[in-house]
């Protein structure tokens, strides 16, 4: 149908014949002769509809408006001189039309196309035309190009690419299954797998060697900006490997990926142990990209006359009392200060003390007062404060104290502007606990998944024994992750046995997969990245949903198609389902 894309055109194809196909971009009048510009996949060029070059194609023209879908035929030619429009890439040439044909016409839209003010709600339910632009068409190819690289990056490797079933049995991986109903099995139920975990395992075992998958997964879980109830990740595992070399293929696969799509990055990534990211960052994912570290002050207020921070400072290994050091702080005004210390209040946050330093390093802030000049003196050292920084504490409980002022560094960082959001800085954060025990419960939780190779199993204090596990993280975005596998049935009874997970128990959740490790299970491991995430990153997107063709909304809906939504009464019966309402306040 057609010779050329709009964009296609060059001034080295003045004079050609050519045809173009698209969508009318927009359409003018101008005394009789019509200009239209012509929107592809490729971009916009102007096509002019003159009746003194073709009656019959003008006439056509005149009935042309926004979003109908033309067959344009004519020749190129220059634009001629102070008629160039720079914001084009055509802007130089247009098409002089001697055959138009309306192929399909369009009713008005409800949103004028590549409106990016348009409410979201609006813009998802009309999906289709939210994604009828350039911009939109490129953020898609890259994501193919970002596949695509993947791909050849993993079988260059040695990768096999095998797809796992969809349909398959529930397992407690930390967020809620969606379960879909056996008509056959009544009272049975297949579950969406929240990732391929078990059956790359199972790959191993069968000696496959090296497995990849981008791969669908599911969790119904509470949404944000990253997240939605099904997403994509680059799903690897690899056979007779430790975790450095696990790492290095991960790192060469994303190197790959970001070339692929024009970004050259450094490898290898820097490592951080966990213990380090929490304690300097206040997070498990820290962004790099600007040098605001907390600094640990319990050791200072042992004996101050502060009693909120002397007491807390008893109990060094419940209890944290950090400082924030933020050069040239001093001019956050007490508006700002107090907004941040409403902010921090959301995450558990008492209080936010603070003090400004001033000429000569002098100390000024509510809580100087309180303070001997030998604290004052170790504060300064500690922080390494100059004239013209605040510094900001935070005390109470360990777990809180990381949070909030983790989420402060952060907050900060946005407000005074220390972000490049042109750098890329990635980190392995390594080293994590196996183990974890919620404040106020007792309950011992695996803190990735209890198929996870632990480094001193026998340690008889379980908060100390760390896991072969291994996170990457870039700008503050966990990107992915993964784990050393247990292969060894005695290691995963024990890790069992500190969970709690009964014998029973361990069969009905898990049965298939011990059963597998009892036949010469290989040692193995192997890390997901998020690739919707991935994506958000390389386009720069504040959300997930602006790198998925069809997304769900925060609230799990698609409004496209107006899922979920209720089902016809005889399906339910096939099913042995009936629907009990919920019951009313």
């Amino acid at each position: 149908m057609r010779t050329h894309y709009c964009t296609e055109l060059t001034e080295e194809d003045i004079g050609k014949e050519v045809v173009l196909c698209g969508w009318a971009n927009s359409y003018r009048d101008h005394g009789g002769v019509v200009f239209i510009d012509l929107r592809d996949k490729s971009g916009i060029i102007q096509l002019v509809c003159d009746p003194a070059d073709d009656e019959k194609a003008h006439k056509v023209a005149t009935e042309v408006r926004d979003e109908y879908v033309l067959i344009a035929k004519g020749k190129v030619r220059l634009r001629g001189e102070g008629l160039e429009n720079p914001r084009l890439k055509t802007g130089k040439i247009e098409v002089v039309v001697n055959d138009l044909t309306i192929e399909n016409r369009s009713e008005p839209t409800p949103f004028v196309i590549g409106d990016e003010n348009v409410n979201e709600e609006i813009r998802l339910k009309y999906r289709y035309l939210d994604l009828r632009t350039q911009k939109a068409y490129e953020t898609f190819r890259l994501r193919s190009k970002a596949a695509i690289a993947a791909r050849n990056f993993l079988d260059a490797n040695g990768f096999l690419e095998v797809e796992t079933p969809i349909l398959t049995k529930s397992t407690p991986e930390g967020a809620r299954d969606y379960l879909v109903p056996s008509r056959l099995y009544p009272g049975e139920f297949f579950a969406l797998p929240q990732s391929p975990q078990l059956f790359k395992q199972l790959l191993m075992v069968a000696g496959f060697d090296r497995y990849f998958q981008l791969a669908k997964c599911f969790r119904d879980e509470d949404l944000r900006a990253d997240r939605q109830p099904e997403f994509t990740q680059i799903d690897v595992e690899m056979s007779f490997c430790d975790d450095e070399e696990v790492m290095n293929v991960a790192e060469g696969l994303i190197k790959a990926i970001f070339a692929a799509c024009g970004i050259n990055i450094q490898t290898p990534f820097k490592r951080m142990s966990y213990k380090e990211a929490m304690e300097t960052y206040g997070s498990d994912k820290p962004d790099l990209r600007y040098d605001l570290k907390l600094v640990d002050v319990i050791d200072v207020f042992e004996n101050t006359e502060l009693k909120v921070f002397r007491d807390i400072a008893q109990f060094k290994k419940l209890n944290r009392i950090k400082a924030l050091c933020v050069p040239g702080g001093e001019k956050l005004t007490r508006k700002e200060i107090d907004s941040l210390t409403d902010y921090v209040a959301k995450f558990g946050a008492k209080g936010l003390a603070w003090v400004k330093v001033k000429e000569n390093r002098e100390l000024q802030g509510p809580i100087v007062k309180f303070l001997s000049d030998e604290e004052k003196a170790a504060i300064l050292e500690k922080t390494g404060a100059n004239t013209g920084d605040i510094i900001f504490f935070g005390a109470g409980s360990k777990k809180t104290v990381l949070d909030y002022m983790g989420r402060l560094r952060n907050r900060i960082a946005e407000i005074l502007g220390l972000i490049d959001n042109d750098r890329y800085e990635f980190v392995w954060v390594v080293d994590f606990p196996m183990f974890e025990i919620e404040e106020g419960h007792v309950k011992v939780k695996a803190l990735h998944h209890p198929f996870t190779m632990p480094k001193n199993i026998d340690t008889e204090d379980i908060e100390e024994i760390k896991s072969v596990a291994y996170d990457v993280v870039v700008n503050g975005v966990e990107l992915g992750g993964g784990s050393i596998r247990i292969h060894k049935p005695e290691i995963q009874e024990k890790v069992f046995e500190i969970l709690g997970i009964g014998e029973e128990e361990a069969k009905e959740k898990f049965g298939f997969l011990l059963e597998a490790l009892k036949f010469g299970a290989p040692p193995h491991g192997g890390f997901a990245i998020g690739f919707d995430r991935l994506i958000m990153l390389l386009t720069k997107k504040e959300s997930i949903r602006d790198v998925i063709a069809f997304p769900k909304t925060q609230k799990a809906q698609c409004l496209l198609t107006n899922a979920p939504s209720p089902v016809d009464p005889e399906q339910l019966k096939e099913l042995h389902l009936r629907i009990r309402e919920p019951k009313k306040a």
